[in-house]
């Protein structure tokens, strides 16, 4: 998503606990002749939020996107998970989230206006045979957070959007899927019979940051290949 929206010609700010993957994205950017600034941001910490919108104003003097990206997923089901991996996951998946949208809001509408752009799952919509309830219950807390800051703030011309993929081809998941009775059932839940791309999501998310979406407000978008539709 940082080098699509760098491409369009966005001044990126990377915010990640791993610094040096998070400066080497930025560093490609920046050689690709976009513009792109790497922020030490742990998403549970309030500070760190502070920090991070303070380094953007300093910057860049404004801000018109958030896209909300962090989340992890403990994968216990709710009879033996433990209540310290509960927590955890509750403050990545939607403590991180809530926070980047309190701060980020005043940058925001100072602005003029602006869009929050969180990132759900297909989780966050249904309930998935796959995945563990802990997660589906964080992720549903993020598409009606979606909902609630979109009705609240369109005073301020501030629009908020989720999107909701299906399972993501991405290095993670390649791990995990390297089980191919795993890898098989998540293609076969798909009416497209394939994966999600990283490019799937990172193009939705530019077009939900486009001029041509800019009344969709409050939407919960399924990159899912027919997922919850079936």
């Amino acid at each position: 998503m940082a080098r699509r929206f760098a491409e369009e010609g966005a001044v990126v700010f990377i915010g990640d606990l791993k610094a040096e993957t998070g400066k080497e994205t930025a560093g490609e950017i920046c050689k690709s002749g976009g513009k792109a600034f790497f922020i030490s941001l742990d998403v549970t910490y309030e500070h760190s939020w502070v920090d991070a919108m303070a380094a953007v104003q300093a910057q860049a003097g404004r801000l018109d996107i958030l896209v909300n990206n962090a989340g992890i997923n403990i994968r216990e089901p709710v009879e033996v998970m433990k209540v310290e991996n509960l927590d955890t996951m509750l403050a990545v998946n939607v403590k991180g989230p809530f926070l980047g949208i309190k701060h980020a809001i005043p940058l925001l509408r100072s602005g003029g206006g602006g869009l929050i752009i969180n990132i759900s799952s297909v989780s966050g919509l249904i309930g998935h045979a796959f995945t563990p309830e802990a997660y589906t219950m964080t992720k549903g807390a993020v598409t009606l957070l979606t909902k609630a800051i979109a009705v609240r703030y369109a005073k301020d011309n501030i629009r908020c959007n989720s999107i909701n993929p299906s399972t993501v081809n991405t290095p993670l998941m390649r791990e995990f899927l390297k089980d191919p009775v795993k890898r098989q059932e998540r293609i076969d839940e798909v009416p497209l019979r394939r994966l999600a791309t990283e490019a799937d999501v990172a193009n939705a998310a530019l077009f939900l940051a486009s001029d041509e979406a800019s009344f969709l407000n409050g939407v919960a978008l399924p990159v899912d290949g027919g997922t919850t539709a079936d």
